[in-house]
């Protein structure tokens, strides 16, 4: 794939509609598809507490306000987030297997997955070993996903490619071949660690290798778009493009999630906005 062919390629897809989808009801869908995450060094109970207040309250603000779809934490977090978020139909998910470097021991990646699954997590986000990738030891990463997944019981697995490490998109096709065909549940494009998070371009190369994968086997594979989505109009633009390659069935969160804190507030000052003449009718999608 040729970067001016994506390129070209994304500026169709943006001046092109979601047919039957109204602005406001976007904004729902971004609502109900993200995963509301802290990965912080500061994390502590009493924040957990609070990104799980805030979480449960979206439901609140209005008739068909959404819930978000999980709650995105470290694994020593998880047992106090499904406390929190008991009865609520809001996911745990936890980061696991040495996030964000992926520089540890397989063995001890594992036991951390497994612990963050025994305190309750619903899903895991693990980062693939980049460096092992770049390479071209594409069998130990492969073995890496699938021995992890293996370890995922019934926990859906979002393997973050970290796409911005990938140097080029013939990287990020390969990365996402091994992690489909290792068992990912989800492709996820980045942790939100470094300077280069999630990019349409990227995006554009993993949907496209997702649907690949759905028409040769018929198997549905999430798209997770984390790091740097902090505003309705770049979360739209996500939303374009799985529309585009992968179409209307990818346009729920059993497929589709972003990873985000912020933009869920963004989301919310733009449902709650007074007089938005007929869900703003100019931003029809």
């Amino acid at each position: 794939m040729e970067e001016d062919d994506i390129k070209f390629k994304l500026e169709e897809i943006f001046q092109s509609g979601i047919e039957s989808y109204s602005r406001k009801e976007l904004c729902k869908l971004i609502l109900n598809s993200i995963d509301l995450t802290t990965l912080e060094g500061s994390d502590n109970k009493e924040k957990i507490i609070a990104l799980c207040q805030q979480a449960k309250r979206f439901r609140t603000y209005g008739t068909g306000f959404p819930n978000v779809a999980a709650v995105c934490v470290y694994p020593v977090f998880v047992k106090l987030a499904k406390e929190q978020l008991q009865n609520t139909g809001i996911h745990v998910a936890s980061v696991a297997g040495a996030f964000p470097s992926s520089q540890s021991p397989l063995r001890i990646k594992c036991e951390e997955v497994a612990y963050a699954i025994e305190e309750g997590a619903d899903e895991i986000d693990m980062v693939i070993s980049r460096g092992k990738l770049l390479e071209g030891n594409f069998s130990e990463v492969f073995d890496e996903i699938a021995s992890i997944k293996s370890v995922c019981s019934k926990a859906k697995l979002k393997v973050i490619l970290e796409t911005g490490e990938l140097l080029t998109f013939n990287n990020i096709k390969i990365a996402s071949e091994i992690a489909i065909e290792a068992g990912a549940n989800f492709i996820k494009t980045s942790t939100g660690k470094i300077s280069v998070s999630a990019t349409p371009e990227a995006a554009y190369v993993m949907c496209s290798v997702i649907r690949e994968h759905y028409l040769k086997t018929g198997n549905k594979i999430g798209f997770k778009a984390a790091g740097g989505i902090s505003d309705v109009e770049t979360a739209i633009n996500y939303l374009k493009i799985v529309n585009a390659i992968n179409g209307k069935e990818w346009l729920n969160n059993g497929l589709f999630r972003f990873g985000a804190s912020r933009l869920a507030t963004k989301v919310l000052d733009a449902l709650l906005e007074k007089n938005s003449s007929a869900e703003n009718c100019q931003g029809l999608y």
